[in-house]
């Protein structure tokens, strides 16, 4: 069996870097804007660190009295000789560094490309710097989103933003346009497209120091180089705006003043579209951004339920609820007790199950609230719903209760209950499906089944 000492090996090229004596040094690195000097061994840095052999190989270095030159000036010295530990012996401390720090450390990383180092440092500040990374995401993310290197960081702050939009907001004018144009293209970020709409004109406001009286029409000076200006500051970004999903009073109100910085096509197209709201009109398909927190759906299903919640017109575009997760079963616990605490009064709620070993999903909706009273309620705007396949929503179908006065059931034993106790409920740790009483015919199986997860949302009115 052979014999390895890894560690002696490491210990001693530490005291390589320490004791310059031990072997004479032929490097010499100046860095930070100061010039400190700081001294090296050309064998290690071409043995361990790609960037510097390139730079051997090219030439890239100056020489002086026998000595080879390099000069980093963007990198501070003590950071640089946090990076060269690493390079001699494979050690680094982070503990002792503030997560401004560290983020410095991690761009200097990159600057040298130790993409192992790259990886463990964003590790290490996902893991340990979780609070400086929230209340910083935007200054961070000014830092490094435009480099692929730092990825897992960068989708880390992203999720952040777009868990808690305030942090956005409270930083929208400050952002660049490169980093601005990065968020409005994702379809995660939980925010009203009249919100994002609005904050986006006074971005550009900001930046051009207009007056930000919101309709143009009350501009008292040089309204026309301020609109040109706007237009040329703004067009970038008219492409990702999801016009389709502004009710049409936003549009009149906080749109339409803007005409001018708009192309003309598109004006005239968003005036029919919510003039008629006929889908004619409309070019764009995106759906609705956002942040739903599922294992079963996603935002493309939100536009078909709340078609089917709001009931009275079909409308395109504008989503006028918000779907907040109460409960998942494989989170919380796939128990009737633990469903009631964590959805019992919270008023109207979507029942989503995933059937197992298949791509149906059922359930049903009940603006009536969830408790433990052993009482029926009725409603004639709960339904009940099926999927035969969840990656199809031309197969959707939907019913909404009849006049029987079972909507649904509340019991400290079941779960969710849809009808007199058999047309969609939860008993036991599965589902069932008996007959179609208090609601038609859907395509839910007329069986017990088992799924692989079923989810509760609270349906908030916007």
């Amino acid at each position: 069996m052979p014999f390895e000492c890894p560690q002696d090996v490491a210990n001693d090229y530490e005291s390589l870097l320490t004791n310059t004596n031990i072997v004479d040094y032929d490097v010499i690195i100046y860095a930070g804007n100061k010039n400190r000097e700081i001294y090296a061994h050309s064998f290690v840095l071409r043995t361990r660190s790609q960037y510097f052999r390139t730079e051997f190989s090219n030439g890239s270095f100056d020489s002086r009295n026998g000595k080879i030159i390099f000069n980093l000036p963007n990198i501070t010295p003590q950071l640089f000789n946090m990076i060269l530990r690493f390079i001699y012996c494979g050690k680094i401390d982070l503990d002792q560094l503030a997560g401004s720090d560290i983020l410095n450390l991690l761009i200097a990383v990159n600057e040298i490309n130790i993409q192992r180092l790259i990886d463990y440092i964003q590790e290490y500040m996902i893991k340990n710097k979780d609070n400086y990374v929230q209340q910083n995401s935007i200054e961070i993310l000014e830092k490094i989103h435009q480099n692929n290197a730092f990825v897992v960081l960068q989708n880390i702050c992203i999720k952040k933003i777009c868990e808690d939009t305030q942090i956005l907001l409270s930083k929208f004018n400050s952002l660049s346009a490169s980093l601005l144009e990065l968020i409005l293209n994702r379809d995660d970020l939980p925010l009203d497209e009249i919100v994002i709409w609005d904050n986006l004109i006074r971005w550009a406001q900001h930046d051009l120091n207009i007056s930000q009286v919101p309709d143009p029409a009350q501009w008292k000076n040089d309204k026309k180089t301020n609109m040109e200006n706007m237009e040329r500051t703004i067009h970038r970004f008219i492409p990702l705006i999801r016009f389709c999903h502004i009710s049409p009073e936003n549009f009149t109100n906080n749109v339409y003043p803007f005409r001018e910085i708009m192309p003309n096509n598109l004006v005239n197209s968003l005036v029919q579209f919510n003039m008629t709201r006929n889908q004619q009109f409309n070019n764009d398909r995106r759906p609705p951004r956002s942040n739903i927190d599922s294992v079963i759906i996603d935002q493309n299903h939100i536009a078909v339920f709340a078609n089917w919640i709001y009931r009275k017109d079909k409308f395109y575009g504008y989503i006028p609820y918000r779907f907040n997760l109460l409960y998942r079963a494989s989170r919380d616990s796939n128990t009737a007790a633990v469903f009631h605490n964590k959805c019992d009064n919270k008023g109207a709620t979507l029942v989503i199950v995933k059937i197992a070993n298949s791509n149906q999903i059922v359930g049903g909706y009940s603006p009536l609230s969830w408790d433990i009273s052993g009482a029926r309620k009725f409603t004639n705007d709960s339904f009940v719903f099926s999927f035969a396949n969840r990656d199809d929503l031309q197969n959707a179908r939907v019913g909404y209760c009849n006049s029987d006065s079972h909507s649904i059931y509340c019991c400290s034993l079941n779960g969710p209950v849809f009808g007199r106790g058999s047309d969609l409920g939860y008993y036991n740790g599965v589902w069932y499906c008996h007959e179609n009483f208090s609601y038609p015919d859907v395509g839910i199986p007329l069986k017990v089944f088992n799924m692989d997860d079923y989810e509760v949302f609270q349906v908030v009115s916007n």
